[in-house]
């Protein structure tokens, strides 16, 4: 059988996005049980194809080409194949994205106007290294009526073929071609210049990459970018429960985007809180590296400026003391990736202050950093946590992928009837409804 090229296959998923836009939320929702189902019951296959791309990887690895971070991405387990199917069965329970009237204004007698959520279209989305970021994404481009391009990392080339023929034949019901695989470098470069075929770009990596990204498309680009996160312990905070945020947010899992790079501590609590704090990081086995304020506290590697602006997504940790609230922010400012922070404090305003002062896309108060997650967040998963502010912030979800058109319910107006000298003025009159095919409120 000969491969399609990456022509055919957007043409053929523009085609599907046409009809997936007019299935029923039921329809979809269907569909995504179904590929929940699917990968529950071939989880052997699975991890079977997941372990020629681990070991692999881990050859790789030893030969310095691949980090340990980006192995821990690739790896499926059972236990993450049942956080999998969780996910996709969670997507298939949300809301439905579509057809919502977000607003409904009467210009005139029998003359309404209704803002209606609809599908983007078609979405090209290009991600490294994590399996399970192709049924995610895929999952919420069904339930949003969008198709969906899928351009996975080579390192896990063999789950992600597997997982997306289980896909595939799971949702047979769909319009076909809904979900498109590409494998080659050479596609991504083919898919940046296809601007009239493709409405969005989801880029999932490094800042290099999603650079690369946006410098060579047309295409608007939704990026999805690294997490240097941070966590302040404030001079007011309850040491105790910072100790559990920071231990949290660094090690339950610290190979992702959301896991805490730099600690932040005021001084005023710093020989209290870093000694304790440090023994439980060092149990896990975390490398530390610190500022001259922490390294005369606890005995720890010295940080580099590097450090700082560095997503380690490893069991390694930036430290430095801090004299003030100000100067916390004024280094998160500085080296953030807009992506999450969070102080632990008991002081309302300075929490306030703190959450006010910055431009990142979650900003927490007394909670791990590892909570910004759109499944944590009850939008059922996520196709990436986005960093820049235009569309969409934070973790998307459904609500990212949609768009809205205006529906205009007449009676045979014209526009010449609204003009000239003894032009009939408009009512602009909002009103509580929603638009049903060719009904007009009475």
């Amino acid at each position: 059988m000969t491969e399609k090229s990456t022509e055919s296959k957007v043409e053929e998923a523009q085609t599907a996005a046409l009809e997936l836009a007019k299935y029923s939320n039921d329809e979809r929702s269907r569909a995504i049980r179904s590929i929940a189902d699917a990968i529950d019951a071939r989880r052997d296959e699975i991890i079977a194809a997941n372990a020629t791309d681990v070991e692999e990887a881990e050859r790789l690895l030893e030969a310095g080409e691949y980090s340990r971070a980006l192995v821990d991405r690739l790896k499926l387990s059972p236990s993450k194949l049942e956080s999998i199917t969780d996910m996709v069965r969670s997507v298939a329970g949300q809301d439905d994205p579509l057809g919502k009237t977000q607003t409904a204004r009467r210009l005139d007698d029998d003359l309404e106007l209704y803002k209606q959520t609809v599908p983007i279209g078609v979405i090209g989305t290009i991600f490294e290294s994590r399996p399970d970021a192709l049924v995610q994404i895929a999952a919420l481009a069904l339930k949003s009526g969008n198709a969906v391009i899928l351009k996975g990392g080579s390192e896990a080339s063999e789950s992600n073929r597997v997982l997306f023929e289980i896909i595939r034949e799971a949702t047979s019901e769909a319009p076909a071609g809904w979900a498109q695989l590409v494998e080659a470098r050479a596609d991504v470069d083919a898919l940046l210049e296809m601007d009239d075929s493709i409405d969005l770009v989801m880029p999932r990596g490094s800042s290099a990459f999603v650079s690369y990204i946006q410098d060579n498309t047309s295409i608007p680009v939704l990026g999805h970018t690294e997490g240097v996160c941070h966590v302040y312990v404030d001079s007011e905070a309850d040491l105790e429960m910072a100790t559990e945020i920071a231990y949290d947010a660094k090690v339950q899992y610290p190979a992702v985007c959301n896991a805490v790079e730099t600690l932040l501590v005021h001084e005023e609590v710093a020989e209290a809180f870093l000694p304790a704090t440090i023994d439980r990081y060092a149990e896990a086995g975390v490398e530390l590296r610190g500022d001259d304020a922490s390294r005369t506290i606890v005995d720890i590697d010295a940080a580099t400026e590097e450090d700082w602006a560095t997503e380690y997504g490893d069991l390694i940790l930036s430290i430095t003391v801090v004299d003030s609230l100000e100067a916390a922010l004024s280094h998160v400012n500085a080296y953030g990736s807009k992506h999450t922070e969070s102080i632990v404090t008991e002081d309302s305003d300075r929490a306030a202050t703190f959450m006010r002062s910055l431009d990142s896309a979650s900003v927490f108060h007394n909670a791990s950093t590892r909570f910004s997650d759109g499944y944590r967040f009850g939008l059922g998963a996520e196709v990436g946590i986005s960093t820049g502010k235009i569309h969409a912030r934070g973790p998307v979800g459904l609500e990212g992928l949609t768009t809205y058109q205006y529906y205009l319910e007449g009676d045979g107006q014209v526009v010449g009837t609204y003009a000239g000298a003894d032009a009939k003025e408009f009512v602009h009159e909002d009103f509580d409804g929603s638009w049903t095919p060719g009904s007009r409120s009475r």
